[in-house]
């Protein structure tokens, strides 16, 4: 990772929404009351999700200062704003004016942020949570490629209540043709999806064929009854999330979000160097980190975490196309915990990732 952000384009919002399952981040964690918490920010929603706990800090870290800015102008509006207003401002829904709305919110932001939300108020106006380059790769697909495949009616059908039966039977009969394997596999290839959705670096360690992957992935979401109610397959297919809100604006943990919005701290830096600055953890959400490293940088990175958890303390990181286990190389370290690791990837509303892995100091 050292030399990744050299090569990758930092300017710009690479995820405008978190595109890994909180509610099994949380099960995986279980982080206690008064705990501290290193998170990766990425967007911001799985750092906020883990404010339900009630924890005494999150710290909130990327080498993305865009991303660090989209996190604070989502914490500052969650913080100055009414419920509905915040679901507005961000693009979960139309209706009020969103420069207006930016007006009422701006004065919480660092005057550098401040700054930099000053001048891309196009981004603000057209809703923040579509405007990353990963959320634009779905909506290219749900708008301009899925209409060739199936009708929006279809897609509807496929996303209406059914029981489990029902929903493989729709899968198989329905929605598996020709057309649905040809242009899902060019659309997701290494070749498209480097340049559309995810920058060619991220791809380098990959040693598999990606679409077939993330075919057989996206088989195993679509036949799941789970897809009904599925907000990351929803935006996928649809490029919206609809009635689906993701589980930090969920009124239940939004409430006590807000409330506990003073223990998140935001930093920019690698996760293992800026931890440092706060002493050992008691939960860490490395979301998958390790998919970008050579196994050599993975090892010298998972050490450095390790020393900076807390005994009896635990990880939770995604696997994508790269496998990555930190028990694998330092087993007398921390424990993998394959029981509740392979539980919570069954339950997994992730769209791509192939495993989630838990592992206990």
């Amino acid at each position: 990772m050292g030399n990744l952000d050299k090569r990758v384009d930092f300017s710009i919002i690479r995820y405008a929404n978190c595109w890994e399952d909180p509610e099994i981040l949380l099960q995986g964690l279980v982080p206690k009351n008064g705990s501290k918490i290193l998170s990766i920010a990425s967007a911001g929603d799985n750092s906020f999700s883990l404010l339900t706990a009630d924890p005494e800090l999150v710290v909130a870290v990327d080498v993305n200062l865009t991303q660090l800015y989209l996190v604070e102008l989502k914490k500052a509006a969650i913080r100055s704003l009414d419920y509905d207003d915040v679901l507005v401002f961000l693009g979960f829904q139309e209706g009020a004016d969103r420069l207006k709305l930016f007006q009422q919110l701006k004065q919480e932001l660092t005057a550098d942020v401040r700054q930099y939300w000053e001048r891309h108020t196009d981004t603000i106006t057209r809703g923040i949570i579509h405007q990353g380059k990963f959320e634009r790769y779905f909506q290219l697909f749900a708008k301009s490629v899925l209409p060739f495949i199936h009708s929006k009616g279809r897609v509807e059908q496929l996303l209406a209540p059914k029981d489990e039966l029902e929903q493989i039977q729709f899968y198989h009969k329905k929605w598996n043709s020709w057309r649905w394997r040809l242009f899902f596999n060019i659309f997701f290839s290494r070749l498209v999806m480097g340049k559309w959705g995810r920058d060619p670096q991220f791809l380098k360690e990959v040693g598999i064929d990606v679409s077939a992957y993330i075919f057989k992935k996206a088989e195993k979401q679509l036949k799941k009854v789970g897809a009904q109610q599925n907000p990351i397959l929803r935006y996928n297919l649809t490029g919206n999330f609809g009635e689906l809100l993701p589980h930090y604006l969920q009124p239940e943990s939004y409430h006590k979000i807000k409330g506990n919005l003073d223990s998140l701290v935001i930093r920019q830096g690698f996760a293992e160097q800026v931890a440092q600055d706060y002493g050992q953890f008691d939960s860490m959400n490395l979301s998958n980190i390790f998919e970008y490293m050579d196994k050599s940088l993975f090892t010298e990175t998972a050490e450095k975490l390790i020393k900076l958890l807390a005994d009896g303390g635990r990880i939770g990181y995604w696997n994508l196309m790269v496998p990555r286990r930190i028990s694998g190389i330092f087993p007398s370290e921390v424990r993998y915990l394959s029981k509740l690791s392979q539980q919570l990837t069954a339950d997994d509303n992730g769209f791509f990732y192939n495993q989630f892995i838990v592992e206990e100091k």
